[in-house]
């Protein structure tokens, strides 16, 4: 199924409403909390999101332009512009992001990938039982299992079969990584955590090239 540029943000929007409404049960403390994206915590995961929400094209050249080409340094300097001084302010930031459409290219399937992702690393180290839209959750997957964008996902299991446990999703050839479909999403994109989800042969050499 082809989507048009209007039901991926239909899809976004949802996910990243769902997201919302996670961070308004979240505690101080939680907010606090070290989430899985490499060193940043839950409240900077947010701001990194609400980052990407109000990133258009230009905006995107100009600062990646001044970062030195440095995806850290972009990431890290677009993040602080939308990091409130307090967690309430970082949560209205990105609920005023919900409904935006902008982003610097039309690679939709990426950008609903990127709120599914960093959902999962706020919720996953808070013990929290996140649930994405099976729908999107599959765009994303078969868009990762095909091309590198913000992450190596296509390279990540390149060689390997990506075969869903809980739907008909199937991608790839070689030996057999199976599970959940969102945790093959998520170990795509580099979550070793992930991979306590996942069995069969083709295991061993995907905790490998994760690291």
């Amino acid at each position: 199924m082809t989507r048009t540029a209007d039901e991926y943000w239909e899809l976004i929007h949802a996910e990243r409403a769902r997201v919302a409404l996670m961070l308004d049960g979240l505690t101080a403390q939680q907010w606090h909390a070290d989430s899985l994206c490499g060193e940043w915590t839950v409240q900077q995961v947010v701001a990194h999101l609400t980052a990407a929400a109000n990133t258009g094209r230009w905006a995107w050249l100009r600062s990646i332009l001044f970062a030195g080409f440095n995806p850290d340094r972009h990431n890290a300097r677009r993040l602080a512009e939308h990091l409130g001084r307090a967690v309430d302010e970082t949560r209205e930031n990105f609920r005023r992001s919900v409904t935006l459409t902008i982003a610097p290219t039309r690679d939709y399937p990426a950008w609903l990938g990127e709120v599914i992702v960093h959902g999962q690393d706020i919720a996953r180290p808070l013990g929290i039982t996140f649930t994405p839209d099976p729908e999107a959750v599959r765009e994303v997957a078969t868009y990762f299992a095909a091309k590198d964008f913000a992450v190596n996902s296509h390279r990540m299991v390149k060689g390997l079969t990506l075969e869903a446990s809980d739907t008909d999703f199937a991608a790839g050839s070689g030996p057999l990584v199976r599970g959940p479909l969102l945790s093959l999403v998520m170990v795509m994109a580099g979550r070793s955590e992930f991979l306590t989800d996942v069995d069969d042969d083709g295991v061993a050499e995907l905790r490998r090239r994760i690291g």
